[in-house]
């Protein structure tokens, strides 16, 4: 980074405008930041930021938030992770609040229902650009192509679970890795991290992220700790970004859970494919509709 590196206000303004401004799914995401924090302000190197971005796409969750998050912290530490990853977030989370209520308030007036006709249609579209977009760039060669198409059979001819999948997936990986890719090692910077601050980074988030979900548990039991569990496990199983986990997401809540209709389903897609934010806040109209 050869620029100086940005006090809060801008960090502020720059990343409050990235997530104003981040509609189009991952890929457009994607190339917003680029432009905004590589061309345009030099805040990160070219080789940091599709480092960054590879690293982001083996992780589960939604890549493109989290790249956010990393160029936060990468010029202001933990706070400004933070600060990065929910201005990423919060406008399109507010956006879907406010029509998933309008949804559920409305949804059978006919006029909405036209309305989100027309969405139906046009998700519809984008869905299979996408496709196409992400099908270019990971399908490069017959094992590739072999495992897609077997990954397609599973799920959709055989209804094998997206977990035991992607399972699969990554043990052919791990075998046939090492064949395709050669034994030379990529050059990569890294920081020492002592085993110590480590496992008290993961108690301190993980409490953060399950502890409110205990408690819950503890006082609900019901239909909203229901929910918490379904959304926690699909957290760590959401990998290959928002598209890659749909028809996983789509499979339980319609089929086994039977919180929502696919209409209802393919109506989210589309609130969250038009609004800015990470697709993935299709999973908040999820929750708002299952316990409405």
């Amino acid at each position: 980074m050869s620029a100086a590196l940005p006090g809060w206000a801008e960090l502020w303004r720059v990343f409050g405008r990235i997530g104003l401004l981040s509609f189009g799914g991952p890929a457009a995401q994607i190339a917003l930041m680029h432009r905004e924090l590589v061309d345009q302000r030099d805040w990160l190197s070219e080789k940091d930021y599709l480092s960054a971005l590879s690293f982001c796409m083996l992780l589960p969750g939604p890549e493109a938030m989290q790249l956010a998050t990393y160029a936060g912290w990468r010029l202001k530490g933990v706070s400004g992770g933070l600060l990065a990853g929910l201005l990423f977030v919060l406008p399109g989370a507010a956006v879907i609040l406010a029509l998933t209520l309008i949804y559920a308030y409305l949804g059978d007036v006919p006029l909405v229902q036209a309305l989100f006709l027309g969405v139906q249609a046009a998700v519809v579209a984008i869905v299979i650009e996408a496709l196409l977009r992400v099908s270019r760039r990971a399908l490069t060669g017959p094992l590739e192509w072999v495992i897609a198409g077997a990954a397609f059979l599973a799920i959709f001819a055989f209804g094998v679970p997206f977990p035991g999948i992607i399972a699969v997936a990554a043990l052919v990986g791990a075998a046939m890795g090492p064949a395709r890719t050669g034994t030379a090692e990529a050059e990569v910077a890294h920081e020492d991290a002592t085993l110590g601050a480590t496992l008290q980074t993961v108690l301190i988030w993980g409490a953060l992220w399950l502890g409110p979900l205990a408690v819950l548990w503890a006082i609900e039991g019901g239909i909203l700790t229901e929910i918490g569990l379904f959304f926690a496990k699909l957290a760590v199983v959401t990998f290959g970004g928002a598209y890659a986990v749909l028809a996983y997401m789509t499979q339980e809540v319609v089929q086994s859970y039977g919180w929502l209709t696919t209409e209802e389903m393919v109506d989210g897609l589309g609130m969250a494919e038009t609004t800015p934010g990470p697709l993935i806040l299709v999973t908040q109209f999820v929750g708002m509709l299952a316990a409405f």
